[in-house]
């Protein structure tokens, strides 16, 4: 079963200026392509073809830069934030009309090279209304944030952490849209702060990857990532 899949591109990059003072992070040049159209070729190749940018600050460039998609023989739909950003949990809920019944989420400075139909599916037989993917990190690429045993996510909390810790949130998620239809339209609201209230209910499922994850959120993010996809070619 092939999935939706929300991309969170909606944030204003402050940690790549001057680079996005011009233009959003999903156009960023990376290893000779935006990052967007890397996102969008790795997710073709996995059989994801239903993607739905979620963008704000300049999201008029990344519809402008990417079309519907055809060419890379994807669908693009584009949902904007309103007057104010209303967070990557208020984006989805603003999505929801494209979602479907259920959707994979990913973060729009993430490249991530793991089995999306082996997430999907765990997903499925969970009967969770929400997975994370996670990966044992030991605070190496970043500070870890998930506590996880016996298969499932204890605790996740990126602020208030502690030495059990031992995974990250990778940047790949899966949810039924039912869990967004309890939040009001225009609530502003993180994904952290959603992924919270599952854990709170034990309704988020937990699928451990073992590749490294890769980004573009900050500069040192985005010269190794730059670096690894040209090592690619």
């Amino acid at each position: 079963m092939s999935l939706p899949v929300a991309i969170l591109a909606g944030g204003l990059a402050t940690r790549l200026r001057p680079i996005t003072s011009q233009i959003p992070k999903s156009l960023v040049e990376v290893a000779g392509k935006p990052f967007a159209v890397h996102q969008i070729e790795l997710l073709r190749r996995n059989g994801l073809t239903d993607l739905i940018f979620c963008v704000g600050f300049l999201g008029d460039q990344v519809q402008a830069a990417l079309g519907d998609g055809a060419r890379w023989g994807v669908r693009l739909q584009y949902v904007f934030d309103g007057e104010k950003l209303c967070g990557t949990g208020g984006a989805l809920v603003r999505a929801l009309p494209l979602l479907g019944e259920m959707f994979l989420v990913l973060y729009g400075d993430s490249y991530l090279e793991c089995d999306y139909a082996a997430v999907a599916s765990a997903f499925l037989n969970s009967g969770k209304d929400g997975l994370m993917t996670i990966y044992r990190n030991e605070d190496l690429w970043d500070t870890s944030n998930v506590e996880y045993a016996a298969g499932r996510i204890c605790q996740y909390d990126k602020i208030n952490r502690t030495t059990r810790m031992k995974h990250i949130d990778y940047g790949l998620g899966a949810l039924r849209s039912s869990v967004l239809s309890a939040y009001p339209q225009e609530t502003v609201i993180d994904l952290t702060q959603i992924y919270q209230d599952l854990v709170a209910q034990d309704q988020l499922a937990g699928f451990e990857v073992t590749q490294r994850f890769y980004e573009i959120g900050s500069p040192a993010g985005l010269a190794e990532t730059d670096t690894h996809l040209r090592g690619k070619g």
